[in-house]
């Protein structure tokens, strides 16, 4: 668990972080995020220095400070927003320049923004680690904050540094202290081996949360505690499962003789929305978790499937065929209200509501390709924002700004990948396996 505490300015031998000094000058510096940029902004995020390299069990101090710079260049860099200038154009400060820093080599090396910190080892085994962002050209010191951390949060660390000045310099929350889950994929394509895995949004902390015994299908992170929901095959009764990743306690969701899949949770993470198919249709149903309530919501003659709530869980947008094509529609959360809201050529499916509320993500299927696309909830404003031959199951960041899908080749391999919404910042998320259904999770508490 982080723990964040406030800073002090930073003696050369001695560090004890305790009290936090009055708010830095307010500065201008700051990234227009709105519509993407031509020329990102050039960063020097510096090694973080350490008085004395103390040893660890993540690794040395000294080493772990340029590990933690390195993360965090990282992270900016895939955003599409930021330019991490190369470490070698400027000096690695020493630990009293870390709150105080000397800006000409910065400033000659081309930095508007500068990223310092430093770590440090504790009596008690913890580590502290502190973040500092100064704009360049002021001289004015933007946000502080440190964490102090078990050796092996040191990551969580990094990438909480990293939401703090992505946070300062567009005036949006962060995403890079969060996770991912998706299927990870193996074997020849006639059988496929495919498991639960779970890592951070940057691809480190990889584990696998189920054996591979069962085709799981379609994992989805509650909001708001450790949860995931997802669809299994086990004793080939096709089923929405929930699985609590801190205690591994798994169990089946609802009672249908029929097929159940698509699951998805509502903003306060208390029911779940998914599908069961009945005599060739799929109708959507809800499932209250505490008191396992079960309610049918659609009854139409279609396939009803993909459904996903608004954040303030009013209404809900899914997919259906009732209108002789896969489309897009919105309803009341109690089903009432039906409209479609995706028109146009070609298909849409696999629609996922935006955090902030003002678009749905999903994909557009035209002339045998699958694209990713944004809509807004009253059917207007569509964009499509990747050009690829198969882009599937979108799933948003936390704050919204970025989408995450798979993509197969031509090939038939597939990956994880991520796009913002400007269409410009695409990336690749690294993964040991191929790469299905993924899910981005909220932020960590």
């Amino acid at each position: 668990m982080l723990t964040p505490i406030a800073l002090t300015p930073i003696a050369l031998a001695r560090i004890l972080l305790l009290l936090l000094l009055a708010a830095p000058a307010a500065a201008q510096l700051r990234v227009d995020i709105t519509s993407g940029v031509d020329a990102p902004m050039p960063v020097a995020v510096a090694p973080f220095p350490t008085g004395v390299a103390v040893a660890t069990p993540a690794g040395d101090t000294a080493a772990l400070g340029r590990q933690v710079a390195a993360i965090i260049s990282g992270n900016l860099k895939g955003t599409g927003l930021f330019r991490p200038i190369d470490a070698a154009a400027f000096p690695a400060p020493a630990m009293a320049d870390v709150s105080r820093p000397g800006f000409q080599p910065f400033r000659t090396a081309g930095a508007q923004a500068l990223v310092g910190g430093f770590v440090t080892a504790n009596a008690d085994g913890t580590l502290t680690i502190g973040c500092y962002l100064h704009d360049v050209f002021s001289e004015q010191e933007l946000v502080r904050q440190g964490f102090t951390v078990t050796p092996a949060g040191w990551r969580r660390a990094a990438h909480k540094c990293s939401d703090l000045v992505y946070g300062r310099l567009t005036g949006e929350s962060g995403y890079f202290d969060s996770r991912i889950v998706y299927v990870a994929e193996s074997g020849p394509r006639t059988r496929r081996v495919k498991r639960l895995a779970v890592m951070d949004q940057d691809g480190a902390n990889h584990r696998f949360l189920t054996s591979g015994q069962a085709l799981v299908l379609m994992p989805r992170f509650s909001p708001v505690n450790e949860t995931i929901t997802y669809m299994s095959f086990a004793n080939d009764r096709p089923r929405v499962w929930l699985y609590n990743i801190g205690t591994g306690q798994q169990q089946t969701v609802g009672d249908f003789s029929s097929m159940s899949f698509a699951p998805r949770f509502s903003p306060d993470g208390g029911t779940l929305l998914f599908s069961v198919t009945s005599g060739g249709n799929a109708d959507i149903w809800s499932y209250d978790i505490g008191s396992r309530r079960q309610t049918r919501l659609t009854r139409a003659n279609a396939i009803d499937t993909s459904p996903s709530f608004s954040p303030d869980g009013r209404r809900v947008v899914f997919e259906s065929d009732r209108g002789g094509s896969q489309q897009l529609y919105v309803m009341n959360a109690d089903g009432s209200g039906a409209q479609r809201i995706s028109f146009g050529d070609g298909r849409a499916g696999s629609p996922v509501w935006s955090p902030r509320g003002d678009l749905i993500a999903f994909i557009r299927m035209v002339g045998g390709r699958f694209r990713v696309a944004v809509i807004r909830p009253d059917g207007t404003g569509e964009r499509l924002l990747t050009d690829s031959w198969q882009d599937e199951g979108p799933s948003w960041s936390p704050n919204g700004r970025v989408i995450l899908f798979s993509r197969t080749e031509r090939n038939g391999r597939s990956t994880l990948m991520s796009i913002d919404l400007t269409g410009r910042a695409e990336r690749r998320i690294p993964t040991p396996l191929e790469a299905s259904d993924p899910a981005w999770g909220p932020l960590l508490p």
